[in-house]
Formats: C-alpha cells, structure tokens, sequence
C-alpha cells in the first residue's frame, strides 16, 4: 500500500492493529502459570528420600532415612554450645560410637583412624582477637588398607551449635550426612585413591575456632589437598554451591557430574561481598591453609536459624536425600581424582559456574567468560545495527531519522529504568518511614505488589506515553516497539562491560539476557517477520521464555535466601531497600524485552496503570494488620538478651557505677514493634550514649557484631541482680615489670571465668602498646584502641595467663596506664531453669524469639 506523503511505506511493511485490551490478561497469565508450573516446582524439587528398607535393592546409595535417624538422635542432647559438657563429652561420645558402628560394617578393603583433637590458638577475626583454649574436634581418617597416598581429601561440617538451639539444621544435618557418607564410602568396598578426612569440628560458633584450630595444627592438616565444606544458614531444601576455588576450576568439573546440581556463581560474590551476614569455615581452610574447595550450604528456611525452632521436625527428609546423593558423588569423584596429586598445577583462575533449574550445569573460566561477554556484546551491536537498517529500509524514514527515533528511545529507555528503580526505593523508603519495613517477613506474597508492580510501572509508562503520542508516526508501531527492545539490549551491554572491567563475573547474567535477544532478534531479521509486528512478538515471546524461567528462578532462591536474613542483619539499614533493589536487578533481566510487549494491546495506559494501583493497594495491605511482619516459631522477631551485672572501678580502687539490667540486641529494622513490651521492663536507655564515655560502652558486649550494632541496642536498668551460677571472673595482675627502660613496663595477668568471655583493653594517658601475649596482628598494625579479645574454652578451663607490655614517654607508671574490662557469659544454661530471666523474656510479645543468657561486666585501672 501507499499514500501521497514524503515517506514511503513498503509494500511488504504490515501497519498493525492493537490487540484487544482484554488479550493482557491472558498474556499476563502465561507468564505466571509459566513460574508457577515451572519455576515454583523446580525451586522446591526434591529426589525421593530412600527409607532403609531401599538399601538391599541400592546398597551403593545414600539412606536418607538413617540420617535422620541419626540427627534424631543428636538432637536429643540439646542445644552443643562449647564449653558445655552436651559439647565436649556427650557428643564427642556420640560421633565415637557412630564411628565405631561404621567401623563395625567396613569392608576389609578399608582402615579408619579417628583422633579426637584439643587445640588452642587465636586469629583476628575481622576486628577483634578470637582465642580459644581446649577445644575440640572429632577427626575420622578414611583411607585403602596400607595406603601410601599422602593427598587427603578434606570433608568438614560442625556439631557445635549456638546457645538455646538444637542445632538441627546448623548444621547437625551436615553432621550426620557426613556420617552417612562416610558409612557407605567404607561399607562398599570401592577403591579410594585419596584418603578422606571427616572434620566434625566442635567450635564453629565461636566463630570458627574448630577449623583454624584443625587446619593450624593438626597432623593431617599439611596433607589435605581439596574440600568439600558443608554448613547451613537454614533448615532444609536443596543445599546450594555457593564458593568453589579460589583460582581451581577443576573441581567444577567434578561437581557438574553430582546428581542434583544447584550453583550460582552470583551466591559466591554475594557471599564474599558481605551482603550476606555469615561466614564459614571455608574462609578459614582458603586463608590459613591455601585448601582449595566447594562450599556448600542450606540457605531456605532461614527463619529458623540459630533459634529454639531449628529443630528436627523442620527439616524435610528429602533434603538429607538432596545432599547426601551430591556429596556421596563428589567424595567418590574427588578421592579418586587425579588432580589431587598436585593441585597447585591445577590452578588457573576464577570460574563462572550456574545450573539451571537443578537439571544440569554450566561452567568455564573467567577468561573464558570475557571472551563470550565482548563477542556476545559485539553482535548484538551488530544486529541491532543490521536492525535499525531494515526499519530505515522498511519504513521509509531515512536513516538519519532511524537514528534520531533510536537515541530518544535510548533516552525513554534509561529514563523508565532510573523511573522504576526509583519508584520501588520510593515505596522501601515510604514503608520504612511509616515503621512498616519486613511487611513480606511471613507474607512474601507482598513482594509483588509491593516493588515487582511499581517497577513494571516504571518500566513501562513512559514508552506507553510515547508511543501513545506519537502513533502518527511514519516508523509503524511494530518498528517502534523493537526500539524499545534495542534500547533495553543497549543498556545491558553497557552494564555488562562495565561488570566485566571491573571484574564481576555476575556479567554472565546480563550476558544471557543479550544473548537471548539477539537471538529472537536473528530470528525474526532471517525471516523476516520484524516486517510483521504480531509474528515479530511471538518470536521474542517464545525466545524469552527461557530467561524468563532462569531469572525468576535465581530471584526467587534469592529471595528465599534474603528475606529471612534480614531478621537478623540488624537495625542500621533498611532491608527494603534491598529487597526493592534486588527485584529491580532481576526485573531488568526477565521482564526488560517482556514489558515492551505490553504496548500491542489497546488502553495501553489503563494497563500500565492498573501495576500502579495495585502498588498502592498491596501498601494500604501491609500498613493494615494484614502486613503484620511475624509470626511465633516460623518467623520470629529475634532479641538477644543478657541479664547483666555491671561494675565499674575508678583508679583508686573505688566503684563508680554498680548495677544489674537487661542488655537487649534488637536484630532487625523493627525494633520499635515491641517498644510498649520492653518500656514495662524498665528505664530503657540507648548504649551508644554511653559509648563516648566507657570503654565498649562499659556494657558486656558479646563480639564484634554487638559491637556494630550498638548504636540501636538497648540498655534496661533493673532491680535484681542476675543468677550467676558461680563465681564472676576473677582478673589478677601478678606483677609488672620494667623492660628495657623505666618507660616500658609489662603487666602479668592472669584470668578465670565462665567459658566464653570478652577481654577489653585500653590504653590511658598517651600510654603505647609494645606487645602483647595475644594475637599480635593488631600490634603490629599499630591498631587503635580500644581492643577487643573474644574467648572460650572447651575441656580445658585452666586460668588464662597473658602479658601486655606497653611505653609511656609523656608520663609516668604512677598514673593509670590500662583500663580492663573482662565480660563474663554463661551462654550454656537452660533459660527456663533461671527463673528472673525467664520472667523478663516472658514479658516479650510471642512473636519474639529472645536468645538470653546472664552475665557480667567488670572494669579496673592498672
């Protein structure tokens, strides 16, 4: 066809109609049946458990029956915390006679030796001294009769557990799968050309004391050459790779081959980025060992981590089967690997590694990855190129005005993405304003109307108000859509270089999105169907519907992994925000070339605006009671709680502050919800406004994270004094000395106490720290003070003796020249068994889960 007008339409060019307004629904429907069906089912996908009655028809199989039986049994101690005899005798006892069961089944083929290991030692855990002193680790060497093979493999999981929980998940589970493994490896009589080393290592919590004490000072620890790390930060689903290497692709290779992959190179950076709040062993093993490994973990169901709830019955059975088939396959393939005999030679950098929906895997090198990212890059510049020729062709227009239409749309384009970005902070900073943050705590459904809606808002009314406006145009609506498309691939290609530059190897992400793309787009360039708006869209309708299904997945498990850890990321920030943008980021990945699609229908903007009503809607919901964050045993609101003693000493020996309170840690954003509950308890005063005044606030912080958090942590002066079981700790200066000088001076301390107590020092007038007997990385990097020292004991409670050598040039020894305080915990009482604390955690909502203890706080000048 043709009409007298400077432009000229092709005669093959099809002018389109809208579709029908009441087509949306339908469109809209397909995506969401397509995540439910899909999506909502793999994410959750588990293999049948196999019951012990299944182990004569697969004697070479992992029984997830048996452990959880096992964990059953581990449970029943109660709560492992170190220092406790459940910790240092009665499950030490435990993992003995499980040994010994397994021993009793062993093929002739096989010897095991088990050593139980007590260590003591100290590192620098981010900012304060972590020392410990007697704790143990129940280590189980698995090796061919006669073996002369002097490469382990290393296997580690924990069986300690924080104050008041079982421990079920975190990480009893990984304990008994281990046990498990172990008991089919040695029952089978396969061949192992490696030894394997099972780490069940009783200090995790502490944190991680058990494996820098094995990987420091064991005689076993020079000869591990690979690890397979298994830890939890939830209860149950499927357990995720998240930390593989560093700088060992090889073992990739082996864990692609595990029966029920699920891996993501963008866990790992999360992870090392501190964006998730927890740390593993498997720091320990890679900075204080040089052990390359995988780092495995729970990560769903984190609402019950380290609490009361991490019991048995909230873990599935199924995910024992999960891990227990993976594990099993990588101890088989790795043990008898040949890499093992050196790695070192193995060694070759970063990979970027990710399953899909748990059906297979996909890995290669950081190389490797540049080279796809720039090629990928490069065509889809190209065919966009070719594109925007063909509509120039096509249309009429002349290039020139191809290009001008081209660079508003890139405007439009950034324009909707900033739009969206910021309508959905705009809501995390409105719910938060408005003390609703976490309304998707329990009810994660409200994520959808939420932030999901407003950014499909965002990214779509602008373009509508476009098109709208210019639907006289010469370039025909369906050329005009594809701009938008071409815009949106545009801006991905700008974000994945500069991920690239920058070393991110999350690119390949934003590398699938293009690729995908530009694939609909050679498709519909090759048969020409871009002349045709409709066949044009069911082109990129079903060549999306793979990243649709791949990216939902990851922001659903991320989701999952999240959204419960920000109940204990602390009060600081607002975790809407993270949510909001994390939504976002996904959202530009499976909805970025989806949402364009919107514009075929009639009442475009009618549609546009319903995504903004429903935000508005899904806000009214969750200010009502409706959006009420919590809910007792599945997603409590946590509180740690000490009952505390506080004395404070002058230089003269006299007391200047001498009382008893509650020292309350608030984990989360809404720390006002329970304001009315914890106002009966007393005077409540902020800790930081004494912070400016004492030492550490002059309050008994537990670690480094109390620390961090004590600008919204709480202090409730009481009347009655807390129930110590026995003695406070008893800090003693034996003598000092001169050193070299009348200006240098060591102390000789010695202490007793609970099992986990804080040492904290400063330093007063101009005084100088030389040295001293702890860890000696803050001395020598000539850190501020004051200073903190974490410490514990397990079977040896010996009094802890230490020195401090200090220098004062500007005055004399006559004046105070060290401030002490000493923190005493006594985190391994059961609370119902200490009735004052227990009265006081009673007077919180039944929504909260309080994680209480008592204890002391004690200064002195020297």
């Amino acid at each position: 066809m043709s009409f007298n007008s400077k432009y000229h339409i092709d005669v093959d060019f099809e002018v389109p109609k809208k579709l029908q307004w009441y087509y949306a629904p339908l469109f809209f429907a397909f995506w969401l049946c397509l995540y439910l069906s899909l999506v909502n089912t793999q994410i959750n996908s588990m293999p049948r458990p196999l019951m012990r009655s299944d182990e004569a028809t697969h004697p070479r199989s992992f029984i997830a029956q048996r452990a959880e039986d096992t964990l059953i049994e581990l449970t029943r101690l109660g709560p492992r915390v170190v220092g406790s005899a459940t910790n240092e005798v009665a499950t030490v006892e435990f993992l003995r006679a499980e040994v010994a069961k397994v021993e009793a089944e062993m093929s002739d083929l096989y010897e095991l030796e088990l050593d139980v290991q007590l260590a003591s030692g100290a590192y620098m855990h981010w900012e304060m001294v972590n020392m410990y002193q007697g704790i143990q680790n129940v280590i189980v060497k698995l090796s061919e009769r006669n073996s002369s093979n002097e490469n382990f493999l290393l296997m580690n999981s924990h069986y300690d557990s924080v104050p008041g929980s079982p421990g079920a998940g975190d990480d009893g589970s990984m304990v008994v799968t281990m046990l498990e493994v172990m008991r089919v490896l040695a029952k089978t009589g396969e061949p192992l050309a490696h030894p394997i080393v099972f780490l069940f290592n009783g200090a995790e919590e502490n944190p991680l004391q058990g494996s820098h004490a094995f990987i420091t000072q064991h005689k076993w620890a020079k000869n591990c050459k690979a690890l397979i790390n298994l830890d939890s930060a939830g209860s149950g689903g499927r357990e995720i790779l998240f930390q593989s290497g560093p700088n060992h692709p090889w073992l990739m290779n082996y864990y692609r081959k595990v029966p029920h992959p699920f891996a993501n190179t963008l866990g790992e950076e999360m992870f090392q980025a501190g964006i998730i709040p927890s740390d593993t062993d498997f720091r320990i093993f890679r900075d204080f060992g040089g052990v390359p490994g995988l780092d495995m973990a729970y990560i769903f169901n984190g609402y019950v981590y380290h609490t009361k709830y991490d019991r048995i019955n909230a873990f599935p059975r199924a995910s024992f089967q999960h891990t227990g088939d993976n594990v099993l396959s990588l101890a088989r393939a790795l043990a008898n690997a040949p890499e093992m005999d050196d790695t070192e030679a193995h060694a070759e950098g970063h990979n970027i590694f990710y399953d899909f929906l748990g059906w297979f895997m996909i890995f290669y090198t950081e190389t490797t990855s540049i080279v796809i990212n720039v090629v990928v890059g490069l065509l889809a510049l190209l065919a966009i190129g070719i594109s925007l020729y063909f509509m120039s062709v096509r249309s009429g227009c002349s290039w020139k005005g191809v290009l001008l239409r081209y660079g508003i749309t890139l405007g439009m384009q950034l324009a909707s993405l900033a739009l969206a970005v910021g309508l959905a902070l705009l809501v995390a900073v409105f719910m938060d304003g408005v003390n609703r943050s976490m309304s998707w705590f329990t009810s994660t459904w409200t994520i959808f109307g939420l932030y999901l809606a407003p950014i499909i808002f965002g990214m779509s009314i602008l373009p509508a108000l476009y098109l709208e406006r210019t639907k006289r145009d010469p370039l025909g609506l369906g050329f005009r859509i594809q701009l938008f498309m071409h815009a949106h691939c545009f801006w991905l290609i700008v974000i994945m270089v500069t991920l690239t530059a920058v070393s991110i190897r999350s690119a390949y992400l934003i590398m699938l999105c293009v690729l995908f793309d530009i694939v609909a787009l050679i498709v519909n360039l090759v048969t020409k169907w871009h002349r045709k708006a409709y066949l044009f869209a069911i082109a990129v309708t079903v060549c999306q519907i793979l990243p649709f299904v791949y990216f939902t997945y990851l922001c659903t498990a991320a989701l999952l992994t999240l959204m419960p850890m920000q109940g204990r990321s602390g009060s600081s920030s607002n975790p809407d925000m993270v949510v909001a943008a994390l939504v976002w980021l996904f959202s530009l990945m499976f909805a970025g070339f989806i949402v364009p699609l919107i514009m075929f229908f009639r009442k475009t903007r009618t549609i546009v605006l319903c995504f903004l009503g429903m935000t508005i809607l899904f806000i009214i919901i969750s200010v009502t009671n409706a959006g009420f964050p919590y809910k007792e045993k599945t997603s409590a609101q946590r509180y740690s709680l000490i009952h505390a003693h506080r004395r404070l000493h002058n230089a003269d020996g006299s007391t200047r502050l001498d009382e008893s309170g509650l020292y309350i840690y608030p984990q989360d954003r809404r720390i006002e919800i329970a304001r009315d509950e914890i106002n009966l308890l007393g005077e409540v005063q902020q800790v930081s406004e004494t912070c400016d005044e004492e030492m550490f606030c002059g309050l008994p912080l537990y670690n480094h994270r109390w620390n961090k958090a004590r600008k919204y942590s709480l202090w409730v002066p009481v009347s009655e004094l807390p129930e110590i079981p026995n003695e406070y700790p008893t800090l003693i200066l034996q003598d000092s000395s001169e050193l070299e000088s009348a200006t240098r001076r060591r102390f000789n301390f010695s202490l007793s106490g609970p099992d986990h107590m804080g040492i904290f020092v400063n330093l007063k007038n101009d005084a100088k720290l030389l040295d001293w007997s702890f860890n000696d990385t803050l001395v020598r990097e000539q850190a501020e003070p004051p200073y903190m020292v974490y410490f514990s004991y397990g079977l040896d409670n010996s009094t802890l003796e230490f020195t401090i050598d200090v220098e004062k040039t500007t005055s004399t020894f006559d004046t105070p020249t060290l401030e002490i305080g000493i923190g005493g915990h006594w985190v391994n009482q059961d609370i119902t068994a200490i009735p004052r604390l227990s009265k006081y955690i009673d007077r919180f909502p039944t929504y909260a889960y309080i994680q209480g203890w008592v204890g002391t706080y004690e200064t002195w000048y020297f």
